[in-house]
């Protein structure tokens, strides 16, 4: 069981890190779109917020999951394209500070465009908030995960992830088997509390 959970381990980190960073990258351009790109792409932006934050977390995991077939691909895919709202509407509030600032003002006169602007001005201000954006993120793409493998759409279940080990040692409670539990779960918690901490 510990060499099931130290692997299952392995591949849950696997599946946080290509989520979450994928729904960090699809956050930092969402966000950038829609501070430096006017106020139709703002409002289209706000609005795929609104109605991400409004559906319901795990009926969009599972949806999206579902819809692209499950595994791993399906997991990485349903956690990125449902985690970006938030790290989303920070990126945007620090970019819409930064369009109003002198070297700002003074570069756009000078006729640089959009892009460079974003690249040269504004993706190094906020970096450090994409990056602590990223580490919250991780654990949170690693839950869901868990959450989406435990109910069954999400790897197969001759993968040893961490989802697939709590959801067979469900089985064997009611005979008392309890501790199968313990080693899967508690390394889960640890794992989710670490880069919790590390991002706070």
């Amino acid at each position: 069981m510990l060499a099931r959970t130290l692997k299952g381990l392995r591949i849950s980190l696997g599946v946080g890190l290509s989520a979450a960073c994928c729904s960090s990258v699809i956050a930092l351009l969402l966000g950038l779109s829609a501070a430096t790109l006017g106020r139709t792409v703002d409002g289209v932006v706000t609005w795929l917020v609104d109605i991400a934050m409004a559906t319901p977390h795990l009926v969009l995991l599972i949806l999206i999951s579902f819809a692209c077939g499950g595994g791993a691909k399906g997991v990485i895919i349903a956690v990125a394209a449902s985690h970006w709202p938030s790290l989303t509407r920070v990126i945007r509030a620090e970019v819409l500070q930064l369009r109003s600032s002198e070297y700002v003002q003074l570069s756009r006169q000078l006729g640089k465009g959009p892009m460079f602007i974003a690249g040269r001005h504004m993706i190094p201000h906020v970096a450090p908030q994409f990056l602590v954006g990223l580490l919250l993120l991780f654990p949170h793409a690693i839950l869901h995960a868990a959450a989406l493998t435990f109910l069954g759409f999400g790897m197969s279940p001759h993968t040893p992830a961490v989802g697939v080990l709590l959801a067979e040692s469900m089985r064997y409670l009611s005979m008392g088997l309890w501790w199968l539990a313990v080693a899967p779960g508690v390394a889960l918690v640890i794992m989710v509390k670490a880069f919790d901490v590390l991002g706070g």
